[in-house]
């Protein structure tokens, strides 16, 4: 009987949903600004990581809220007989876990190309310090642009239009490191802050240290990325043995057994 009641229910949902008298983006839309409260700090750079500036994180969000609410509802419905706080907390609960799931798949998706992406920075940056040799910085950055990862290029121009408009200080840099908290993001940026205001009689001098920098750090990501690798490729070797070993002595324990009952 219960099952006939959510699926009735679930059937008159959908009916006041699309006749109107239910309209569960208004719902969500309205109340925007307290479900944005929810999203968590990364969730930005994690949908631009994985999808590019191509899809809306915010998008993303509002349909991880609904999510949410339509298992909420579900869940609801099987509790439905005796309900109490206990299953209606239990019910959201239930719900916020399956939309968490969209942020932990992109999370692992990361994790996943974590080298990749972490070394896009440095790399753009060292490409970078070419065009920084004829102009300044937020003319190079400029210049830059089209050979940018597309990861980068909003807050690139972001932070281009607020030097251009005026900004000094590095907040704006650091603003670009909030948002891209790719490894040592923070340094890389406090880095070129500090070469964009370096005198041009020393400008030389402070972009092989800028260039010794990068370098060191693009080094480091290849020997983490390497390490890795050949531990990746330990782990296989020894499971490959460990499987061989055990077919072995399965082999050889049934050759025993084959002999004691002759």
């Amino acid at each position: 009987m219960q099952v006939e009641i959510i699926i009735v229910g679930v059937i008159i949902a959908f009916i006041l949903n699309k006749t109107g008298h239910i309209d569960l983006n208004k719902l969500v839309y309205d109340n925007e600004m307290y479900f944005r409260k929810l999203k968590e700090d990364d969730w930005d750079f994690l949908v631009r990581a994985k999808y590019g500036d191509g899809v809306s994180s915010d998008i993303l969000f509002m349909k991880r809220i609904k999510q949410w609410m339509l298992v909420t509802v579900i869940a609801l419905m099987f509790m439905i007989k005796n309900l109490n706080g206990i299953k209606i907390v239990l019910a959201i609960g239930i719900g916020f876990m399956v939309a968490k799931l969209n942020y932990f798949s992109l999370k692992s998706y990361y994790r996943q190309h974590l080298h990749e992406i972490d070394s896009m920075l440095p790399h753009y940056l060292k490409g970078l310090e070419i065009l920084i040799q004829h102009y300044t910085v937020p003319v190079a950055m400029g210049k830059s642009m089209n050979d940018a990862p597309e990861i980068f290029k909003d807050g690139l121009q972001q932070l281009i239009n607020r030097i251009n408009s005026g900004d000094d200080s590095i907040e704006p840099y650091m603003e670009f490191a909030r948002t891209y908290p790719v490894r040592d993001s923070m340094r890389m940026m406090r880095l070129l802050y500090r070469l964009s205001l370096g005198r041009q009689e020393r400008k030389q001098e402070q972009l092989m240290a800028f260039s010794k920098t990068i370098s060191n750090l693009q080094q480091k990501a290849r020997e983490t990325r390497y390490k890795e690798r050949l531990e990746k490729m330990e782990g296989k070797t020894t499971q490959m043995l460990i499987t061989t070993g055990i077919g072995t002595m399965i082999l050889l324990l049934l050759a025993v057994l084959k002999m004691m009952k002759m």
